[in-house]
């Protein structure tokens, strides 16, 4: 038995017992949750692996297309910024079909007098100053109706109106009118541009245009800033109407977008083009409490008049003092449906 007790106690002497150090806790070098198994590096080693970048570092790193650089500050000068705008001469193009100030007794002309008429009486019942026209499908006069509203609604001695193209995808507001397409409202989302180089006074009427600037690659994610929504709402408030130029319902969602922001919305139907299933489709794909009316575009005149139409055939001309009575037929709307 000393034999024994001998030999424990020299492999004592000999192997002294190890002091218990804890082993560091492993790093994780897989930086995707439940991807693969975790990889143990010592830290401090030349093989130990870089440690995963912090989200907040990751995040920082992502640049984002949409660099905006809008001034706030011109919001609150707008109404200074609106008064000093320069002025072009009302020369539209031939081809636009827009009513002739000169003739205020044609036939289209006294349609968007009554369009007008309409509208603001709805503007003395609930608040109405920014109004989106668009229609279900192109070629349907969603352009030429947002652009003779505006001149009809300019031709009230109290009323100051804009007309804003926020079609970015095919704008023609600036074709029509004969105007620079840049700088427009493309331009000032993307800090290319100050708002006071936006606008346009049309001749000596009160119609104020905004063209809608540069092509951008992503216009509905440019609809989608707040500075966006924010320059909608203060041109609502220093304008007695803003209308609104968008693109087709059914080819893209910006108006679906625009709707949301204004006040009330128009969806402009062509006889002969517009079938029952896309204007049930544009009607569903609106805020049902924000239309306004549609308006039935490319009626003939005969059509829409009947017997009644020597009222709108027959003017007087003031410069020659003599009156006349106008043949032929000649496109026209009809907003019986607003309300």
């Amino acid at each position: 038995m000393s034999r024994i007790h001998d030999a424990l106690r020299k492999a004592a002497q000999q192997n002294p017992p190890a002091a218990k150090v804890s082993p560091p806790p492993p790093t994780r070098t897989s930086s995707v949750l439940g991807q693969g198994e975790p990889q143990v590096a010592v830290p401090g080693s030349a093989e130990a692996p870089a440690a995963a970048p912090s989200r907040s570092s990751v995040a920082s790193s992502v640049v984002d297309p949409l660099v905006v650089m809008v001034d706030p500050e011109d919001l609150y000068h707008l109404d200074e910024i609106i008064k000093s705008a320069r002025q072009a001469p009302y020369d539209p193009l031939g081809s636009a079909l827009l009513v002739n100030p000169a003739k205020p007794r044609e036939a289209p002309a006294e349609e968007f007098r009554s369009l007008r008429t309409r509208l603001n009486h709805l503007q003395t019942m609930q608040p109405l100053h920014t109004l989106v026209v668009t229609s279900g499908s192109p070629a349907e006069g969603k352009s030429f109706t947002a652009s003779n509203l505006a001149i009809a609604q300019s031709q009230l001695a109290d009323k100051r109106v804009l007309l804003a193209d926020f079609d970015f995808r095919r704008p023609s507001v600036d074709k029509t009118f004969r105007l620079p397409s840049s700088p427009g409202i493309t331009d000032y989302l993307q800090g290319k541009a100050r708002l006071a180089d936006l606008f346009t006074k049309i001749g000596d009427t009160n119609l104020y245009v905004i063209t809608a600037g540069g092509p951008v690659a992503n216009p509905l994610e440019l609809l989608n800033l707040k500075e966006s929504a924010a320059l909608i709402q203060a041109l609502g408030e220093h304008f007695d109407w803003v209308i609104l130029d968008s693109p087709p319902l059914l080819f893209a969602a910006d108006a679906n977008l625009l709707a949301t922001i204004c006040d009330g919305s128009i969806l402009v139907v062509r006889i002969g083009h517009t079938t029952f299933d896309s204007v049930t489709r544009a009607m569903q794909s609106l805020c049902e409490n924000n239309i306004l009316g549609v308006v039935v575009n490319g009626a003939r005149r005969g059509e829409l008049y009947s017997k009644y139409a020597y009222y709108h055939d027959y003017y007087y001309d003031a410069e020659t003092g003599s009156s006349e009575s106008e043949t032929g037929e000649q496109e026209a709307v009809s907003v019986d449906s607003v309300e």
